[in-house]
């Protein structure tokens, strides 16, 4: 299994988390952003659209970040805890999972892309406290769900927890005024102590 993408994209991260809890063994590959490869024409014969994550796994070549989760949770997740195991199961993560993919990317970007790799002197403070302000609101979404159980994937953490997961790493890192949130919070906490999660996202904001 081969894994292409930097380790500071969150969509890469979501990918490398799943694998790291259902202990896959799989190499990653360096591709997009300063390591380039993917505007070379092999990466592109396997993703045109040149982008990062991207996954191959024996013949199957697969991109776009949820998919990919969704690939290994299903063919290798049996009797895992981190994997859906009935249709109402993967419901609930499938919602959590496009929830946040469709709802964040693009007030979190404006926050994210001004505090860490815009320049100082070039960041758009309007687009800093606009992306900020429709986080928060969001985050609250989550913070009343998990009032009703310590994951968004129920009694332990799944696949619904990551791409919220991913993106709460940055949240929590960055320097920014933060709505308490306490269930949101602890949930963050939770997912800090686990092994996988540690290696997998908690690396470097660049």
């Amino acid at each position: 299994m081969k894994i292409w993408g930097r380790i500071n994209s969150t969509n890469v991260r979501k990918v490398l988390w799943c694998a790291e809890e259902l202990g896959l063994d799989y190499e990653r590959i360096d591709a997009g952003g300063a390591f380039g490869v993917v505007s070379g024409p092999e990466y592109q014969a396997m993703n045109p659209n040149g982008l990062v994550p991207c996954l191959k796994d024996g013949d199957l070549v697969l991109w776009e970040s949820n998919a990919i989760v969704r690939y290994l949770a299903r063919q290798y997740g049996e009797g895992h805890a981190f994997a859906p195991s009935n249709a109402v199961e993967w419901a609930g993560a499938d919602k959590w999972m496009d929830w946040t993919s469709l709802s964040f990317a693009a007030p979190f970007r404006d926050v994210f892309w001004n505090l860490v790799r815009i320049p100082a002197d070039k960041r758009s403070e309007s687009e800093i406290l606009s992306g900020t302000e429709k986080c928060a609101g969001l985050m609250k979404v989550a913070d009343e769900a998990l009032s009703q159980a310590p994951y968004l994937s129920g009694e332990t953490a799944g696949i619904a927890d990551v791409p919220l997961g991913c993106i709460a790493y940055g949240w929590f890192s960055l320097p920014i005024d933060r709505p308490n949130h306490p269930n949101l919070e602890n949930w963050y906490g939770r997912l800090c102590e686990r092994p996988a999660y540690q290696k997998a996202v908690m690396t470097p904001l660049t």
